[in-house]
């Protein structure tokens, strides 16, 4: 079935490589061994895509290149992943509860006085009181104070361009509150932001084979809204199938116009690799269909489409924006691509805006720049994706001459100062080679440096625990890492003179 479907694909497979496999295939360019681990429908001898590769087909699917160590790379990478992933899994569990542990009890202290009086408060997860590990990083809650959120009008907006400073805070803010759990998310829409809490979902992850894939929405009021917010989670730290996801090369193409991650593909519930017609069908189609029975309509795309469209037709002036962080940005830009190829124009024509945070590659460049003509023209702007410094995220997939994915439409970067610029791409695009890990190392003991000044610069607002001290400890070993914390994103789009950028794209022809 799979050699049938005419949408040409390439799947890597880790847990079938072994290290014999990937040296041949690696070194010795033995495509057979390749086939050990890699399926595709560019093979020549079957149609169930696991027969011998030829050398010269095996190129055309990159262009003519040969790639093959790009290939070694990501295997080599998930299965290190994959190796420590219940060791990773359990870990975040103890920090989660300790962190939680530590902050209803007061502090290590007020834990101590709990302890000997026999009145300690154990957490419980899923309650409005369990924060993420994420939350705990960075624990401001409130939205910066404005007079305009929804960026349909107002002294913030222009409407040439779709900016808006104070829809740019309220969606990093949503991108980090994501990372909760339904109760916590719903209290801090309602009591905090005073906006009004429309559901949180758990889709159908057809990779994973479970509810993983978070999402919630929003409107700015109850009645007559002006705004529908949706926010899509991204990459648990403590979470071996998210990062395996990030890492993931294996890809789609959809005829005459690109290819697309896969990865991400399933984790909207698109399709599955095990039978891949799925992807086919579902990017072509306006129905969905999975490869799990009964567990279609079940898909973070199907109940975010399904509930989008009954609040566009109830709030009739409304436009809607997309938005997350990390695989949460991935999969914020990838929806309304999916909307662009099923031709959903109706509902495209009410999108005000994508607003991604440390957003990985998800296309390559044909498809990235199909997406973008359709998203950005000279006359209107509508997607912003917004990096900080030496965040890694962004530089995944890799991009170079030996690579595929590539990204698209208008990237804000900023600097470790806060300090931003426009951008095609963000400095070391690929986050590799000596001469860019150095500074980022002393970028990294600076940002540590910093944490420790914020509050005195900035504000009590700005003050860092110590937990988030703590992670730039860690970014000293892995500078990336720590720059993917939504914390300097938060900083960014609030220290960076965002006013003065929307007032630079106003005078933009």
């Amino acid at each position: 079935m799979n050699g049938r479907d005419k949408w040409r694909y390439m799947i890597i497979h880790p847990e079938s490589a072994g290290a014999g496999d990937l040296w041949r295939f690696w070194k010795q360019g033995d495509i057979e061994s390749g086939s050990n681990f890699i399926t595709s429908n560019y093979c020549l001898d079957n149609e169930e895509g696991s027969g011998r590769f030829d050398l010269e087909e095996w190129k055309s699917m990159f262009g003519g290149k040969d790639k093959r160590w790009v290939i070694v790379v990501s295997v080599i990478v998930r299965k290190l992943i994959r190796a420590f992933g219940k060791p990773l899994e359990w870990f975040g569990y103890f920090v989660d509860f300790f962190l939680n542990l530590l902050t209803l009890n007061g502090n290590l202290f007020g834990l101590f006085v709990n302890v000997v009086q026999g009145k300690v408060v154990v957490p419980q997860r899923g309650t409005a009181s369990f924060i993420s590990s994420i939350g705990h990083l960075d624990g401001r809650i409130d939205l910066c104070k404005t007079d305009n959120f929804g960026g349909v009008s107002g002294p913030h907006i222009h409407n040439k361009f779709n900016f808006s400073p104070a829809l740019m805070d309220l969606c990093i803010m949503a991108s980090k509150l994501v990372y909760e759990n339904e109760n916590v998310v719903k209290q801090i829409v309602v009591d905090h932001w005073k906006m009004h809490f429309v559901g949180f979902y758990n889709g159908w992850n057809d990779y994973q084979q479970e509810m993983s894939t978070q999402v919630f929405i929003l409107c700015d009021k109850p009645v007559d809204a002006t705004f529908i917010l949706i926010s899509f989670r991204g990459t648990e730290p403590f979470d071996a199938d998210d990062w395996s996801t990030d890492f993931d090369y294996s890809w789609y193409e959809i005829p005459g116009l690109g290819k697309l991650h896969m990865g991400f593909l399933e984790a909207l519930g698109l399709g599955n690799r095990t039978y891949t017609p799925t992807f086919h069908h579902n990017l072509a189609n306006k129905s969905t269909i999975s490869s799990t029975p009964n567990m279609a309509e079940l898909t973070a795309y199907n109940a975010v489409t399904t509930k989008l469209q009954a609040l566009l037709k109830e709030h009739k002036n409304a436009k809607f924006v997309v938005t997350g962080h990390s695989l949460g940005a991935a999969l914020a830009i990838l929806y309304p691509t999916v909307l662009i190829l099923r031709d959903e124009s109706a509902m495209m024509q009410r999108l005000l805006g994508v607003y991604t945070f440390g957003q990985p590659r998800i296309a390559d460049s044909d498809l990235g720049q199909y997406i973008d003509a359709r998203l950005n023209t000279p006359d209107e702007l509508r997607y912003f994706r917004v990096v900080y410094c030496n965040d890694v995220v962004p530089r995944l997939p890799y991009d170079n001459n030996t690579f595929l994915y590539k990204h698209f439409g208008v990237c804000l970067y900023y600097n470790s100062f806060y300090s931003h610029k426009e951008v095609q791409e963000e400095p070391n695009k690929n986050f590799y080679g000596i001469r860019y890990l150095i500074p980022a190392h002393i970028n990294a003991l600076w940002e540590l440096i910093r944490a420790f000044a914020m509050k005195y610069a900035y504000g009590a607002g700005y003050e860092e625990d110590w937990y988030s001290i703590f992670a730039r400890v860690v970014g000293l070993l892995l500078p990336g890492i720590s720059a993917h914390s939504p914390r300097d994103y938060v900083n960014s789009v609030r220290l960076g003179n965002v006013r003065d950028y929307a007032v630079q794209m106003y005078s933009i022809d």
